[in-house]
């Protein structure tokens, strides 16, 4: 499948959307290969409260190839850098297999470093920084980080410290360095297509995906991979599951504290994933929105494309 238009059909959306399935189906149909867009679906272990849904990938008893989940050990702090640099990779390689690549997630910052073809560099650790921030609340941090960076908005990964601090480093460095972009970095012109739910329909969806992967052993996994030497404190680094069920887990809360709160915070996390899509629209990124999972009518957006 070839196009002059697009060389990359985006399926992006809140969690529990659907995206995953027809992302998969759509790979099928036009016989490519998929892309993930997930900051933690790329940790190794880490299932059930990522939501991977590896069965989604077998598409009428064919098996679609999926990249860039399971690529690296808990104790590794992936970030956009190395993200975008294995995107590129990946991208490459299925164009140069003559299919057009379908990147699925719901991962904003992840979505506009390829779409916006983000300038980084590896940004080196600066401890006299790190310790100076040591004796900052989380609110300080931010407000720190706002001053150095007032476009700032990625406010799902500044509620966890260490990608905070991350951020105010990475924000510093740049006050001193010019960011240029990487040489050979392809041309990627993307189709975007969002899928979006009714709000109360959309947190029915979430919290009946909750209840099944509680049943389907969620608790177990996590416990499992402390069993297997990740520290609590890591856990809870992963935000959502890992820091509600690690909660439990510990005695700190119990089962229905531990389900209201996760759920509570799962409603939470997909309406700022909705508020950053329509940020991306504001500053010009056109999403093609399908209602609910409407496999049907995204085929039609991709096919009067060509």
């Amino acid at each position: 499948m070839k196009n002059e238009r697009y060389n990359l059909i985006i399926i992006l959306g809140p969690t529990a959307s659907g995206k995953t399935r027809i992302a998969a189906r759509l790979a099928r149909d036009i016989a490519s290969e998929v892309i993930s867009a997930d900051s933690r679906q790329v940790y190794k272990g880490m299932d059930l409260g990522t939501g991977k849904d590896v069965e989604e990938f077998l598409v009428d008893g064919i098996e679609v190839t999926c990249h860039l989940i399971d690529i690296v050990d808990t104790d590794h702090e992936f970030n956009v850098f190395e993200y975008q640099k294995e995107f590129y990779r990946c991208f490459s390689d299925i164009s140069e297999r003559g299919m057009i690549p379908v990147l699925v997630g719901g991962t904003g910052l992840y979505l506009e470093s390829v779409i916006r073809n983000y300038r980084m560099h590896a940004v080196p650790e600066d401890p006299v920084l790190r310790e100076k921030l040591c004796g900052m609340d989380l609110d300080a941090m931010m407000e720190h980080l706002r001053t150095i960076k007032p476009e700032v908005h990625n406010t799902t990964d500044t509620l966890d410290r260490d990608r905070l601090v991350r951020a105010i480093e990475i924000a510093e460095y740049a006050k001193t360095h010019e960011f240029a972009g990487e040489p050979g970095h392809p041309v990627i012109k993307p189709f975007i297509v969002g899928i979006r739910w009714e709000r109360s329909k959309l947190r029915e969806k979430i919290t009946t995906r909750l209840r099944k992967r509680i049943d389907a052993g969620m608790i177990e996994e996590v416990q499992g991979l402390h069993d297997k030497g990740i520290s609590w404190e890591r856990l809870d680094a992963f935000g959502l599951e890992y820091r509600y069920i690690n909660r439990y887990l510990r005695g700190k809360i119990d089962f229905d504290e531990m389900f209201e709160q996760l759920n509570t915070r799962i409603h939470q996390f997909s309406k700022r994933q909705m508020t950053w899509f329509r940020r991306m629209e504001r500053n010009g990124i056109v999403i093609h929105w399908v209602n609910n999972d409407d496999y049907g009518a995204v085929k039609r957006l991709i096919e009067e494309q060509v």
